[in-house]
């Protein structure tokens, strides 16, 4: 009986501890997958009592994700508007906490035997607002511009198109592709196309030198131009949650922001935030 008993305690106790594995969910920006994911593979080989979930879809949905209630952290590529921390504030009755957890030069993705190597924001603008078309009004030959650009739930669309259109609606004959990586694939088929995205997911493309005005320097997304905030296209990336987090959340979180979370930050190809 006691041999029983004992082995009942002994089951418990070992069931008890593999229930005790908690569960982090993390979804949301696409531009932030790659590092995201990294962030949770060296996590989990150095914590084996956590599993963190990984999945993308875009800012968009990774915000209404948090409001619902589906996921424990939201990355966003974008800040959040205010209407979505007023339905945050609805369910939860706070506006969420907001983790800058790394740093993007948002590059402007050309194929590289394009001859053309800078662009001013304005350029940048008219392009995508379809008011130059052909590349030979920005110093490139004479053929019409490809247009690339996200899909509307994701963080870069809006923040490319907030900041850099100011506001302004994309050309109707924009193509929007689901992810970064598609984005540069189709850069990298035609030579006479534009896109863009994140600068870690510059593979087989050229990344164009920005300048702020005409009378202003060309800066590319590189490390020093990040850091000293010479690049004019220059974002964090976001990491929210419903309400300070507590227990293995915030150990993930306090571990993203050391720096050892930081120096992958770089080995992945964006900038840490300190």
């Amino acid at each position: 009986m006691k041999n029983i008993l004992a082995a009942l305690v002994i089951g418990l106790m070992v069931f008890g501890f593999r229930g005790a594995e908690e569960t982090i969910t993390v979804k949301g920006s696409d531009t932030m997958v790659i590092l995201a994911q990294r962030w949770a593979e060296i996590y989990m080989s150095k914590h084996s009592g956590v599993n963190v979930q990984v999945t993308g879809g875009g800012s968009g949905v990774g915000i209404s994700a948090l409001i619902n209630g589906t996921t424990d952290i939201c990355n966003s590529s974008r800040p959040m508007k205010n209407s979505e921390r007023e339905k945050l504030k609805k369910r939860y009755n706070t506006l969420g906490v907001e983790v800058k957890c790394a740093k993007d030069g948002l590059s402007v993705y050309l194929h590289e035997s394009n001859p053309v190597r800078e662009l001013t924001l304005e350029q940048i603008k008219g392009i995508y607002t379809g008011k130059i078309k052909n590349w030979n009004e920005v110093g490139g030959p004479n053929a019409k511009i490809i247009i690339y650009g996200r899909e509307n739930s994701s963080g870069t669309y809006v923040y490319f198109k907030d900041f850099v259109l100011g506001g302004a609606d994309y050309i109707s004959s924009m193509q929007s592709l689901p992810g970064t990586a598609a984005v540069v694939n189709a850069v990298s088929k035609d030579k006479y196309a534009i896109g863009y995205g994140g600068a870690a997911y510059a593979k087989g493309i050229r990344l164009a030198k920005i300048k702020k005005d005409a009378n202003s320097p060309a800066y590319e997304p590189n490390p020093e131009n990040i850091k000293s905030g010479n690049y004019p296209i220059t974002r964090f990336l976001y990491m929210y949650l419903p309400s300070r987090p507590s227990g293995a959340i915030k150990e993930y979180i306090d571990w993203i922001l050391s720096p050892e979370g930081q120096n992958i930050v770089t080995k992945v190809g964006y900038f840490p935030v300190k």
